[in-house]
């Protein structure tokens, strides 16, 4: 029996990279078990949003995206910073669920049978204490992330390596970030059945939770409610105003009743359910996409102006994971040059979309030309800063650096497994530039970006 349409459609355009700008979109028109909103999710999306052909073969590699120059070109370091994997929600969003339901199941009235199934079979199951913890899918995330790359990379992630030592694991402090790096071990060691021997792991928040210990950020970003007004403003406006009215519509409430948190909690809703238990929710009739696309941007306003471009210490407070990532590439050149044994040969780093997020904006990927604000939502539609794209659950920024031969190395980013250029390396090979040109690339963030004076808040004025 041949596989239906959509899968058929979708596996190509994935395979041959013609999903442009990451997005292969999966309705549930094609899919029922596929919310039609399920790409708009944000950072509590699926990862396999991103890469559809997961959907059918989820350990499903494509090696063609590594082309090296060369065919004499070999890695000598891999580093993967990739965040935890699919968890519950927090506790203060919980919460805000539990408020919304409880307003759905006594205030609401109508016969639509998605309607008759969240008042009469779907109980709230989620309590505060389960708080942001990894569930049986976010384990999953993270094994079978660590299959995959093996299949990709299977000179650097091999049973050799891991038993030498050779692979380091670092991981953020957090609960759902240290069992995910046990998945992430997990994949490996059941992969090659090894169970005589312990696979080692160190926390390290001052790597993976910069944003905890960078006070100029916590005082000015974090802590400081005037740092989001632009976010504050567009859930004030009439977008958000007209997804709450839609709301109210389909719930035959007054509109009063619903307000921006509760359209957050319904979204949640939606969400969760989709990326815990793969359930296409009655919840998520109550978004059509032009709904989803508001509540989308939503979330990318809060993460532009506190994780992204929108204050320069967002991406300055990460200084200290960009230090340390270039010297493991320049500690792996070093060793490798002096015929020495790469000690080090992958680093595995596992932290959270907050560490991940001011990395990217640090290092210039996804900055549009205009900033998000929140009155120009309509002339953002085609922006390249999209969480659900950037940073979905198990989302991992992964460098990959060739000895090409004659003192020429290579450096290859790939996010999310998938190539993607450094901002300003697009007239080379782009997907590959040499690695020189990287650190000219970046040369004032090498030479300066020091985590410790960017971070105090009553800095020096700069010379000049």
């Amino acid at each position: 029996m041949t596989a239906p349409v959509w899968k058929v459609i979708v596996r190509f355009a994935a395979v041959f990279g013609l999903c442009a700008g990451f997005r292969c979109d999966v309705v549930a028109e094609e899919n029922p078990n596929i919310p039609a909103i399920a790409n708009y999710f944000t950072t509590k999306g699926r990862y396999e949003e991103v890469n559809p052909h997961l959907i059918d073969d989820i350990l499903a590699v494509n090696s063609s995206i590594l082309q090296p120059p060369s065919a004499q070109c070999r890695i000598i370091h891999l580093t993967a910073i990739v965040r935890h994997g699919t968890r519950y929600p927090t506790g203060k969003n919980i919460k805000k669920m539990h408020d919304f339901y409880e307003l759905m199941k006594s205030s609401a009235v109508g016969r639509e049978s998605w309607l008759q199934e969240l008042q009469n079979q779907w109980t709230m199951w989620y309590t505060e204490d389960m708080d942001g913890r990894l569930v049986q899918k976010g384990v999953d995330d993270l094994k079978n992330l660590a299959v995959r790359l093996s299949k990709l990379f299977p000179s650097m992630i091999s049973e050799e390596k891991l038993r030498a030592g050779m692979i380091k694991f670092i991981t953020s402090s957090k609960h759902r970030c240290v069992n995910s790096t046990l998945s992430f071990k997990a994949g490996l060691t059941e992969l090659w059945a090894i169970s005589d021997q312990e696979i080692e792991h160190t926390v390290n928040d001052a790597l993976m939770r910069f944003f905890d210990q960078c006070t100029r950020f916590v005082q000015e970003v974090d802590g400081n409610p005037s740092a989001l007004s632009e976010v504050e403003s567009f859930r004030l406006g009439p977008e958000m105003r007209r997804v709450q009215e839609k709301i109210a519509e389909r719930l035959r409430v007054p509109y009063s009743d619903i307000t921006c948190d509760s359209a957050e909690a319904a979204f949640y809703l939606c969400a969760y359910e989709f990326a815990i238990k793969t359930v296409n929710s009655p919840w998520c009739r109550l978004f059509d996409q032009v709904d989803a696309q508001i509540m989308e941007y939503a979330n990318d306003l809060k993460q532009f102006w506190k994780r992204g471009y929108g204050h320069d210490i967002n991406s300055k407070s990460s200084c200290i994971l960009f230090h340390d990532l270039f010297s493991r590439l320049e500690k792996a050149v070093s060793d490798h040059k002096s015929g020495q044994k790469v000690t080090e040969a992958v680093t595995v780093q596992v932290g959270h979309a907050k560490t991940l997020l001011p990395l990217l904006t640090l290092l210039g990927f996804f900055k549009d030309n205009n900033r998000m604000t929140s009155v120009n939502y309509a002339a953002q539609t085609r922006r390249s800063f999209r969480t659900s794209l950037m940073v979905p659950y198990a989302a991992n920024l992964v460098l990959v650096l060739y000895d090409c031969g004659n003192d020429d190395l290579r450096l290859q980013p790939l996010l999310n497994e998938k190539p993607v250029d450094f901002p300003g390396l697009t007239t080379q090979k782009a997907s590959m530039p040499r690695f020189q040109d990287v650190k000219e690339l970046y040369r004032e963030l090498l030479q300066g970006c020091d985590f410790e004076s960017e971070c105090r808040l009553f800095r020096a004025p700069a010379e000049g």
